[in-house]
């Protein structure tokens, strides 16, 4: 019973049964209440969604299997500190962690949410040392940015490891298969033995055909058969005129016994038959006194019975010394016949047996040598096959590694050795198209989001990002489709609920956004980038303590979120906290530093903080970094002007008006300069251009202001205006 009920549970689990896994496996542990029940129906809780059902049954549990089951139990109810005091024992410090790789990867998991990057870095690499299939580990090390490169993780050591681990598994079924050959041989040979020579003449010819990947086996068959069939065929009585012919004695006719007797009794003697295939097989021994007559007329000379025609030819017909007769001991009818038969029967003994050993011995080692071929041909196929697949997972890694440290173009570039099959993957494009997000090339990752959302619709993961792309783009009717499909797929899903948070940003409807935001925090507190949204959200209301507190949230789940640290910068930075933003730019400038937007930014505080220096180097490297980039060209000129160097200011802002002819700010800036050089008619143009450009409210009026008092000296002039 308890047999039945645990594989009927384990079925309901592969079919995604688990309602009535549960109602199984709650009946089996109060039938039978062993730990192994009590684990498997804490599995079927954690199927079933249920981790506080799993918590309550295996506490206090010790076995190191119901240990890791209370883990994932305490982990996904968020009692981390649970969780790590139930993987690593405070009081048993020298208990291995359960469940080998996988146990430590959870425990990395746990050490990484609780700030211990170093810790979670050890736990991840012990993970992916124990098991170097375990993807999982090695991504989480790429997220931590500590993940050594992929050709010297899943190398070719790692993959003859695999090679003897997967072979070591094996051994058990090979020694089976052995153990059936051993035990396959000696039937066959005995059965073999046991065949009749009569049997065998009545096997068809298609009985002897081809056996599949044994090719040889037809024409061993045919010549045993043939074998034995010459030997069977010395004691056939062959027809009168072949004999005649062939001038040989036939041999004596004892076999056909039951002829004879017909003819003895008067009727008409049987017509011997060549090869009679559908004759019944003939009884091999007779009792005594039957024999003894038999026998007694046929080789009595004074007999009166009848001769019968082989006697008369064989008084027609010399004997051979060497004749059959000769060969069973005696000169005709001076033996027995019962040595006769002996010697019949010791001869058909011999000759099966020696046939079906050498086809034994023949088999043996031909099975033997196919055993051998297979095997090395198995293991050539699972060497390659496990070279194949490190090499997949040598670019899959090395490629997200670059990407997690932000270096995305070699990262494309690794990318585009994929194989065409791996490559259009929702997962790979995705990952593309995150790397044209970090490069700020926008249009090309709208392009590789939205193939990844046609050749994969349901997946969620990175649909945050591409819904961020269109925000980015204004494409608010792509973005409004997109989120309404992403929550007719998963309503539950924190992307989508970003998505729909991006559609009211867009709108500038920042407390709806907000509250769109926070949904996706509510429904999983682990995705970093719904925290640092919300915290945009706050910032762009004007709420900069609950932007930091949600800053801070989102450094909490991932220390490398670069975003949160510029999300804290540019909150210092309106807050004229130049120091603090200076210092959480540069945190997240060491975390990206190929960011045109972060260098761009620092220079900001570089300037803010009266380092004009650093500034214009800062915005130097953010120029040649992204040339695209108006942000950079426009700060530098600011800066310019700040070191009253207006010439250059003025060749600096002409270059960003080639490739950003529509900013307001630009000519606003430019009015001003050209103001300052006393170049008045320009600079009432170039402020007559800001205007018509509809620049922002906030600007709109000290474009105004500075446009009226145009032709008043420097010194009348209010320090705010420009």
């Amino acid at each position: 019973m308890e047999t039945l009920m645990v594989d009927r549970v384990h079925s309901s689990l592969r079919l995604f049964m688990n309602r009535n896994a549960v109602f199984l496996c709650e009946r089996l542990c109060a039938q039978f209440p062993a730990e192994t029940n009590v684990q498997l129906l804490a599995t079927c809780y954690l199927h079933n969604n249920q981790p506080y059902a799993a918590y309550h049954i295996l506490k206090g549990k010790k076995l190191p299997e119901s240990r890791y089951l209370f883990a994932i139990s305490c982990f996904r109810m968020n009692l981390l500190r649970e969780a790590e005091e139930t993987l690593c024992p405070v009081n048993e410090p020298n208990v291995e962690v359960p469940s080998g790789a996988t146990g430590h990867y959870l425990l990395g998991l746990i050490y990484r949410y609780t700030g211990r990057v170093a810790a979670a870095a050890e736990q991840f690499t012990q993970a992916l040392t124990l098991d170097p299939l375990l993807w999982a580990a090695y991504e989480e090390l790429c997220i931590l940015g500590v993940a050594e490169d992929a050709n010297e993780c899943f190398t070719e050591a790692t993959a003859l490891r695999l090679q003897q681990e997967q072979t070591s598994t094996s051994n058990l079924e090979k020694s089976n298969f052995v153990n059936e050959n051993r035990v396959l041989s000696p039937n066959v040979s005995a059965s073999l033995v046991d065949i009749s020579p009569k049997h065998i003449k009545q096997l068809p010819a298609n009985n002897t055909a081809e056996v599949p990947g044994y090719p040889h086996l037809r024409a061993t068959a045919l010549h045993v058969q043939n074998s034995v069939q010459s030997n069977v065929g010395q004691f056939d009585s062959p027809s009168p005129t072949v004999t005649q012919t062939s001038g040989i004695v036939p041999p004596p006719l004892f076999r056909n016994l039951h002829a004879y007797q017909n003819t003895t009794s008067g009727d008409a003697p049987a017509k011997p038959k060549v090869n009679a295939v559908n004759q019944p097989p003939r009884r091999k021994y007779l009792d005594e006194a039957r024999l003894k007559k038999v026998t007694g007329r046929l080789f009595n000379p004074s007999g009166d019975s009848v001769p019968r025609r082989s006697a008369r030819l064989s008084r027609d017909t010399p004997i051979n010394s060497n004749s059959n007769i000769s060969q069973f001991g005696g000169n005709g009818s001076d033996h027995s016949s019962g040595s006769r038969y002996e010697a019949v029967d010791e001869m058909w003994t011999d000759n099966i047996a020696a046939t079906s050993s050498s086809l034994s011995i023949a088999e043996g080692r031909y099975f033997e040598q196919d055993k051998a071929e297979r095997t090395l041909s198995q293991d050539s196929k699972m060497a390659t096959g496990i070279r194949e697949l490190l090499g997949l997972l040598r670019t899959l890694g090395e490629g997200y590694r670059l990407s997690c440290l932000f270096k995305c173009q070699e990262a494309l570039e690794i990318y585009r050795k994929l194989p065409e099959p791996q490559f259009n993957t929702g997962w790979v494009l995705c990952q593309v198209g995150k790397a044209y997000f970090e490069l700020v090339d926008y249009l090309e990752a709208d392009h590789f989001f939205e193939l990844a959302h046609r050749l994969s619709p349901c997946t969620l993961e990175g649909m945050d990002i591409y819904s961020t792309v269109l925000y980015h783009l204004n494409e608010e009717m792509r973005l409004s489709y997109l989120a309404q499909e992403l929550i007719s797929v998963d309503r539950l899903s924190p992307q989508a609920w970003c998505a729909v948070g991006n559609c009211f940003a867009l709108r500038k409807d920042h407390e709806t956004a907000l509250k769109n935001f926070q949904r996706a925090v509510q429904l999983d507190s682990r995705v970093a980038y719904a925290h640092t949204l919300c915290g945009h959200e706050y910032s762009a209301l004007e709420d900069y303590e609950n932007s930091v507190k949600f800053y801070r949230c989102a450094l909490q789940v991932d220390e490398r979120h670069y975003n949160a640290w510029y999300g804290l910068g540019v909150v210092y930075l309106r807050q004229e906290k130049f120091e603090f933003a200076e210092h959480h730019f540069r945190r997240a400038f060491q975390i990206n530093p190929r960011s045109s937007v972060l260098m761009c930014y620092l220079g900001m505080a570089l300037h803010a903080l009266k380092r004009d220096e650093d500034a214009l180097e800062m915005m130097e490297k953010a120029i040649f970094s992204d040339k695209k980039n108006p942000l950079p060209k426009y700060q530098k000129a600011l800066i310019l002007v700040g070191l009253q160097k207006y010439q250059e200011a003025l060749d600096e802002l002409e270059r960003l008006r080639e490739i950003a002819p529509h900013e307001s700010s630009m000519y606003a800036l430019m009015g001003k300069i050209y103001k300052q050089l006393n170049i008045l008619d320009k600079a009432v143009f170039c402020f007559g251009v800001a205007l018509d450009l509809k620049p922002p409210a906030a600007d709109l009026a000290i474009i105004k202001s500075a446009m009226e008092k145009v032709h008043l000296p420097d010194e009348l002039m209010e320090d705010d205006d420009l």
